[in-house]
């Protein structure tokens, strides 16, 4: 049942009217069904007299009664909401129902293992999803402690927001029950229930008032081999460290679990005191250094929530991003101080700013301090503006006021607030005490509008090649026009002894359309002028011509990883805007990742030469191109140390782009063994990727799929081995699998999503064609009978991508037209046009290419 779209205006209106809440619930788990039984106790101040509502999303209500009398549960409920007329000043609201597990990773989500037959269970209530397993008044202001009692199988833990109980045998059954301690006072999409018999892990950490944390951890019992206790718990208790001393505040909470949980909708979410994260952090095989920076940087993310967002969370969902932004910015600045990952600002450079800019000129972008008139809305807007462009934009405020300052002001606002609800405008008036600065134009112009500026430098110079005059121009979409204050750093870089070395640099505060840079004044032409060096601000970067072409012949000659992040993602950001040949892209990545020592900026390097192979080449010579790229990368990675990072990222991404007759082979010879690369495993993850990539290209037999599959019989193995055969270039198998996905409601969130992937690997991508008039017929119905996770899955996962096309284009310019409403829906389709125009621009821009180099 999808849930209820409550509006700000009925939580303003509620929470006008409703003061104190507190929760008692007692959940019976025990039964192995699809449904469990739920009891709410809810008390709470009211204005006496007045009427509102709360949520209560169930199958069936047993028992409903208010102050003391039975209400009628045919007349105030309909199943999501319950009506409360002629409310007291102290009310007692008591709700015996019947809920239903979710397999959508909402609410009370229900796994069973195929190793073991065991159940497992997690809770995910945000964005308002608490209301499916006991009555609340699902809203971020209306903080509320719970107190917990959960019947459950007596072999399993339990957990929540409270540390947990000694379990209490159920005489003559095998249950038990867990009578917990009320938890603290916080929002209900943070609360959290964990059940299960998870294999677990004890330590503890120390805090800076003197108490010893403890810690936990917490993974399925056939899945504790791949734990890694060491690392997730030192990991933690450095990031404690860190953030005690950066805010000035005690850890707020009285324990820390991290829980790994099956089919999970997200990277990981930040319950107060029992952090989730998706399976996927399990490394089941050799990852590259990349993966293990980005899962250290996760760790951190959640942990830094404690402190913003959990016990200080926003008042409405408007200001989700100062929650989302702030630890995106703060894990980053953590993971470079207190892990091995030093380097991790250069893949904020590559990853986080990329990604913001990407979903910042899409129709759908929005100033970061978004209007969210409804819940609806708040779930597309966990997107890249509310994490990374707000962490970019969060950088830049660090740089226009200086850390010491910014941490200052933090460390107020979390004292000043800490245990309620605040604004970005308590936060600012904090951090404009700290720093001394008027913070209200930099907000209004940073925060309140939307778009990208793109900077460049202009320079002037004299026969003998001084500079003369010097100036940084901001432009701005003519659709966002709006220009911005930059604290920005100007690198002169010079090539000495084949390196790219920075011999000067300036740094200034811009504003306007242009802004004269004096300093330049007087020195030599350097081979490269780079604008935005060190990355301070959140732009686009163009390079004046001799800039650039310095750096398109000496990218990997430049010793600074930030640097040459910058200069990548200016060239990536030419590509999509159609200004720079794909191909020339193309040949600047396989000249440069053979010498590129980061292992983020390599991955993230492959994985755009990849998107730019498939979908922004000319149709002219996209066949010669991606086959040359497909052998330049496996020539590489035979080059590449033995057991190396990079011999790894290179031969993953060698899988995904192998394309032809001869590709297929050593895809064959790398599965058999008759390829042998030294120091290279062919492991349990690696041999799934064979599988995948030989059945998208036709050679997979239904033998090696079942082998496959006979090795690793988990859920992951399931999972891959319906992507193994949905990837097949059959339009029959193409069809059963869009089937599938659009129409089985039964399907899990992560097995529609498996299936989805495999359909989308189409070689031709003419596969897809069939059913590209069938999905837009279908999305109005999808959306209206799904929850929002599953009709994204859907939406978003069979969209035709790989159809570069302007009958496809068409087809969804005119769905758009017939069909603005729901206004989420028609966004997340909006993007996905934008997505496949930018792609026609793109070969358009490549086929010109192609003119020109004929000339």
């Amino acid at each position: 049942m999808p849930a209820a779209n409550l509006t700000r205006v009925e939580a303003e209106e509620r929470a006008a009217i409703v003061g104190a809440p507190s929760y008692e619930v007692v959940l019976d788990l025990t039964d192995d069904g699809e449904t469990f039984r739920s009891e709410t106790i809810a008390r709470f101040t009211a204005v006496p007299g007045a009427a509102t509502f709360i949520e209560a999303n169930t199958r069936a209500i047993h028992e409903l009664t208010l102050n003391g009398s039975p209400l009628d549960p045919a007349v105030v409920s309909d199943g999501v909401r319950i009506r409360l007329d002629g409310l007291a000043e102290q009310n007692e609201l008591r709700v015996v129902s019947t809920n239903a597990y979710s397999k959508t990773g909402e609410g009370l989500h229900r796994f069973v293992d195929p190793v073991d037959g065991e159940r497992y269970l997690y809770t995910e209530f945000a964005v308002a999803e608490a209301n499916r397993v006991y009555a609340v008044f699902d809203q971020p202001d209306l903080k509320a402690a719970v107190r917990f009692t959960i019947s459950a199988p007596a072999h399993w833990s339990v957990l929540s927001n409270a540390p947990s109980p000694a379990a209490e045998p159920i005489p003559g059954t095998p249950n038990a029950v867990w009578r917990f301690e009320t938890g603290p006072v916080i929002s209900s999409y943070i609360v959290a229930i964990v059940a299960g018999p998870y294999a677990s892990w004890r330590g503890s950490a120390a805090s800076v008032d003197g108490r010893e944390v403890p810690l936990g951890l917490f993974t399925r019992a056939s899945l504790a081999e791949y734990a890694d206790p060491e690392m997730m718990f030192g990991t933690v208790a450095a990031g404690l460290a860190f953030y005690e001393e950066a805010f000035g505040v005690p850890y707020p909470y009285g324990k820390y679990d991290q829980i790994f949980v099956p089919e999970y909708n997200w990277g990981a979410m930040e319950n107060v005191g029992a952090v989730t994260f998706n399976e996927s952090y399990l490394f089941r095989s050799r990852v590259s250094d990349a993966r293990r920076e980005q899962r250290a940087i996760v760790v951190l993310h959640e942990l830094s929530h404690m402190w913003f967002g959990n016990s200080v969370t926003m008042r409405w969902w408007n200001d989700i991003w100062l929650n989302e932004s702030f630890a995106t910015w703060a894990s980053t600045l953590a993971t470079s101080q207190v892990t091995e990952f030093t380097g991790v600002w250069a893949t904020f450079a590559s990853d986080e700013k990329t990604h913001a800019a990407e979903q910042d000129q899409l129709p759908s972008t929005h100033p970061i301090v978004a209007e969210i008139p409804s819940i609806a809305d708040v779930e597309v807007n966990f997107d890249a503006i509310t994490y990374d462009k707000g962490a970019s934009v969060l950088k830049q405020l660090v740089a226009w006021v200086g850390l010491d300052a910014f941490q200052r002001g933090v460390g107020a606002y979390l004292a000043k607030h800490g245990g309620g609800n605040a604004t970005l405008a308590d936060l600012l008036a904090e951090l404009e005490l700290a720093s001394g600065r008027d913070l209200a134009d930099w907000s209004a112009r940073w925060l309140e509008t939307a778009g990208v500026n793109t900077l460049r430098a202009v320079i002037d110079t004299d026969a003998s090649g001084r500079i003369t005059a010097a100036r940084v121009e901001q432009t701005a979409a003519a659709e966002h026009p709006t220009l911005r204050p930059h604290r920005i750093a100007i690198g002169a870089y010079e090539l000495q002894d084949e390196r790219l070395v920075r011999v000067h640099r300036v740094e200034l505060d811009l504003d306007g359309a242009a802004t004269e840079v004096p300093e330049l004044v007087g020195l030599a032409r350097p081979a490269l002028l780079l604008v935005n060096d060190d990355d301070l601000s959140y732009a686009k970067v163009r390079l004046d011509d001799e800039s650039f072409a310095t750096a398109l012949d000496h990218l990997s000659a430049i010793d600074d990883p930030v640097a040459r992040a910058v200069v990548l993602g200016s060239a990536w950001d030419a590509v999509r805007d159609a200004e720079l040949p794909a191909s020339a892209f193309v040949r600047l990545v396989l000249a440069n990742i053979g010498r590129e020592t980061q292992s983020s900026a390599r991955g993230l390097a492959l994985a755009r030469l990849e998107l730019a192979l498939s979908q922004y080449l000319a149709d002219e010579h996209r066949e010669r191109i991606v086959g040359e790229a497909g052998d330049a990368i496996w020539a590489l990675a035979e080059l590449a140390d033995a057991g190396s990072d990079a011999q790894l990222q290179l031969v993953k991404a060698f899988i995904r782009v192998a394309s032809s007759s001869a590709h297929a082979e050593l895809l064959d010879g790398l599965a058999d063994g008759g390829t042998a690369v030294a120091g290279l495993e062919i492991d349990l993850d690696l041999r799934w990727e064979l599988v995948i990539a030989r059945s998208a290209l036709g050679v997979a037999s239904d033998d090696e799929i079942d082998r496959a599959l006979a090795a690793d019989d988990t859920a992951k193995g399931r999972q891959l081995a319906e992507t193994a055969r949905a990837a097949r270039p059959d339009p029959a198998v193409k069809r059963a699998a869009w089937e599938r996905v659009m129409r089985d409601a039964s399907l899990s969130n992560d097995l529609a999503r498996a299936i989805a992937e495999g359909w989308r690997r189409a070689r031709p991508a003419e596969l897809l064609a069939p059913t590209a008039a069938a999905y837009f017929d279908e999305l109005q119905e999808v959306w209206a009978s799904r929850s929002f996770n599953m009709a994204a899955i859907i939406v978003r996962g069979l969209f035709p991508a790989a159809l570069v096309d302007d009958e496809l284009a068409e087809l969804a310019r005119g769905w758009l037209d017939r069909n603005p409403e729901p206004a989420p829906l028609a966004r997340l389709v909006s993007e996905k046009l934008a997505e496949l125009d930018r792609a026609l621009a793109a070969r358009a821009r490549d086929t010109a290419s192609l003119t020109v180099d004929a000339q």
